[in-house]
């Protein structure tokens, strides 16, 4: 229902998807830990009292993260979790953390999980610190994702009037699929783990929303246009042509 004058975004048929990979890349998980089911960034149990658990008499241990296995390590945007493999209370203790590229680490002598996230992608590696320095390194098999839609004729859509929402490329039994990320704006670059995701795009507030199954691929960055078969229309009741329009006015589109 809308009152006076109304702007609706209205669906036609079809869409058209342009897809072209650069290069770039992000993460995903190794080590035999695939399966591993790590704590929210919130829901982690934090130190009890007020020394650290990542001690300066442990071992020296230097984490770093590439992209692909024959990538470059990454320098920044990398956030790095460090916890210890048994629960407590439900929850896995986190010994340290760091922002950034490459990191060190001091940490007593044992065994540990290692998380690295950049941006929406992830890796999760098992580690085992001694009393010697040593080097680890995750290789995060992700991309990056650029979304972007267009009109009949490549018309450009208002930013403002566009957004993304990025899911699971996989339904669940019941057809639902998890959102990984909601409200992306046009020409922003998600960072995913590869693999494929199930993109909705909506142009509007009302029915104009198109929906594709987009691949993204580990060191790469895959753009991705696509086309509405939409227009916005406005509407107005008037008491004659040209006038103004009258207000406390209800409308009802149909199919």
């Amino acid at each position: 229902m809308f009152e006076g004058t109304v702007r609706l975004f209205l669906v036609w048929l079809g869409a058209l998807i342009f897809m072209a990979p650069v290069s770039l890349a992000v993460a995903q998980n190794v080590d035999g830990v695939t399966d591993l089911k790590l704590p929210g960034i919130s829901s982690y149990a934090t130190p009890k009292g007020e020394t650290s658990l990542a001690l300066s008499g442990g071992g020296a241990i230097t984490l770093s993260a590439q992209l692909t296995d024959k990538g470059s390590d990454i320098t920044r945007g990398i956030v790095w979790r460090v916890f210890k493999p048994e629960a407590v209370n439900g929850k896995l203790p986190m010994v340290a953390s760091s922002h950034g590229g490459t990191a060190v680490f001091q940490l007593e002598p044992g065994s540990y999980l290692v998380h690295a996230s950049y941006g929406r992608a992830g890796a999760t590696k098992r580690i085992t610190v001694g009393k010697d320095a040593k080097r680890e390194s995750l290789v995060l098999d992700a991309g990056g994702l650029k979304l972007d839609a267009v009109l009949s004729g490549g018309v450009r859509i208002p930013p403002k009037k566009l957004r993304f929402s990025i899911y699971e490329g996989t339904a669940e039994a019941n057809g639902d699929r998890a959102l990984i990320i909601p409200d992306v704006e046009p020409n922003s670059v998600v960072r995913l783990n590869a693999g494929i995701y199930h993109v909705v795009s909506t142009y509007g507030a009302v029915n104009a929303v198109i929906r594709s199954d987009i691949r993204v691929e580990a060191g790469k960055l895959t753009e991705a246009t696509v086309e509405h078969h939409a227009a916005e229309i406005t509407m107005k009741l008037v008491r004659e042509t040209g006038g103004e329009a009258i207000a406390d006015t209800s409308w009802s589109l149909l199919n």
